[in-house]
């Protein structure tokens, strides 16, 4: 609820107290509301992002749109329409109006209708949608919001319908995200939107001469343009284990579900891999109240993503809540109640989590005959070398315009966003997947926020401190600054995704 003494903005708001530029938090009545001025006009929209509800008065305008310091979701303050993922629902608009020095807001808008002649005759007769992951749901949504009425089906091999993976290894994990904020959308989204959603199935083969998607159990579905958003699986390693042991890998819910039960009943717990999945397992077994082993080939956590210092830094903060690190080793054997490092050591251990890396589920696009190089290959538009395919998500390797190369990107809001423009591809925009990636990463009370893309780089700069949990790392090679890292500086990370987007 607003409190009492903030602006109620139906009273009106003095002119000269918002300059140009600037954003007003307030109410009208009990809703909470933002005030924002851009050159003469104003805009009066909801107060919170619909992803995770962050203030988007801390948030950074760029033209007529605002986008939100959590997770960098952008919506449009003419329509409250939500223009990038991961925010699919759109923020509350209301009428304003200038009388005197004042600025009223009146009744709230009704929301904008789709936008007029999105459906065509060069609209693909139907659309199938293979995965059921972030791209899948975002290209589903994006054709019903952009008018398509054909059909359209999405097959999934997860038995749950599309939900917020990110959490499967944060506060899912940890026990701190309830079960209902999982699914992306309510189980009444798929029928009132018209969505053929088949889960626990898969596509078998695709017959791009013929237009068809074989499905597992017999059926075949018909397409006009098909999305391909197959994501990645676990690498699995080769590891002796005898009976009673228990070793679970991390990429579903159902996946999570199985740890959260082991958890229950377990003391210890060793996570393998130094990585960002490895991490955030950690640290949510640790807020299950687990010992928490950990261990990797690497000499320092995270050092090829965010270098050695940011890296160390990193194994600090979980070394202070508990976690106990054994780098430079992997796991061997895993018994029933203890496992036998690479070097020799043997630790406590209930139950394994392998957070050892991921790779691209690229079979069916293998077997369709689409050009691969470690990874789907795309032309900028996120269509692949089969015209009428396109690809997004873990698997596209497209032409990125900012680095000049072929890049394949494993983050969730990317996935997102190339799934919402291939969407209007297959509509016939012809929109060039530009996108700046970004990711986040949670260790306890500590958020890592990433834009930008990095494989390799000469120096990288800290700005802040560290310790102090303030601080911005650039990653440069040459002049240019390729990406940076933030810590506590959402609105420095959301400019630096500003500025990476400029030709």
């Amino acid at each position: 609820m607003q409190r009492a003494d903030t602006p109620d903005f139906s009273d009106g708001y003095p002119i000269q107290d918002i300059g140009d530029g600037a954003i007003v938090s307030g109410r009208v009545g009990e809703q909470s509301v933002i005030l924002v001025r851009r050159g003469q006009e104003f805009f009066a929209v909801g107060a919170a992002c619909t992803h995770y509800h962050a203030p988007l008065a801390n948030g950074l305008l760029v033209e007529d749109t605002v986008r939100c310091p959590m997770h960098h979701a952008c919506f449009s303050l003419r329509t409250g329409e939500a223009l990038r993922a991961p925010a699919l629902d759109p923020i509350d608009t209301w009428r304003v109006e200038m009388l005197a020095d004042k600025v009223y807001v009146r009744e709230k808008l009704t929301p904008s209708s789709r936008p007029s002649g999105a459906h065509c005759s060069s609209d693909p007769s139907s659309v199938v949608i293979v995965g059921g992951g972030a791209a899948a749901v975002a290209a589903a949504d994006m054709l019903r919001r952009n008018g398509y009425a054909g059909p359209l089906a999405m097959v999934s091999a997860d038995d749950a319908a599309p939900y917020d993976r990110p959490n499967v290894s944060k506060d899912y994990l940890a026990g701190t995200a309830p079960e209902e904020w999982m699914p992306l959308r309510s189980t009444s989204y798929y029928s009132e939107q018209r969505i053929d959603l088949h889960l626990k199935q898969r596509v078998t083969s695709i017959d791009t001469a013929g237009r068809l998607a074989h499905l597992a159990d017999g059926r075949q579905l018909a397409y006009g343009a098909l999305l391909l958003a197959t994501g990645v699986e676990p690498i699995r390693l080769a590891v002796s284990a005898t009976s009673g042991s228990r070793i679970f890998y991390l990429r579903t819910l159902a996946d999570s579900r199985a740890i959260i039960a082991a958890a229950a009943q377990a003391k210890t717990a060793l996570v393998v891999g130094a990585s960002f999945i490895g991490l955030e397992v950690a640290a949510s077994l640790r807020a299950r109240g687990l010992e928490v082993h950990l261990a990797g080939l690497d000499s320092v956590p995270l050092q090829r993503v965010l270098g050695p210092v940011v890296g160390a830094f990193v194994q600090r903060l979980h070394e202070s809540k508990g976690v106990t690190f054994h780098l430079g080793q992997s796991v061997v054997r895993v018994d029933a109640n203890h496992v036998t490092l690479s070097g020799g050591t043997i630790l406590p251990a209930d139950f394994v989590v392998m957070g050892v890396g991921v790779k691209p589920d690229l079979a069916l696009a293998g077997q369709a005959g689409l050009l691969i190089d470690r990874g789907v290959l795309t032309n900028e538009f996120l269509e692949t070398s089969v015209p009428g395919v396109f690809a997004a998500g873990d698997i596209a390797r497209w032409p990125d315009p900012h680095s000049g190369e072929r890049i394949r990107v494993e983050h969730w809001v990317v996935a997102q966003r190339q799934g919402q423009i291939a969407a209007r591809n297959i509509l016939g925009a012809r929109e060039p997947c530009a996108i700046v990636p970004f990711f986040w990463s949670q260790h306890y009370e500590v958020a890592i926020n990433y834009v930008g893309h990095a494989e390799q780089w000469d120096v990288s700069a800290i700005d802040g401190s560290l310790e102090s949990r303030d601080c911005a790392i650039s990653y440069r090679r040459g002049e240019r600054t390729l990406a940076v890292a933030t810590i506590s500086r959402d609105l420095q990370s959301l400019r630096a995704e500003h500025a990476f987007e400029a030709p």
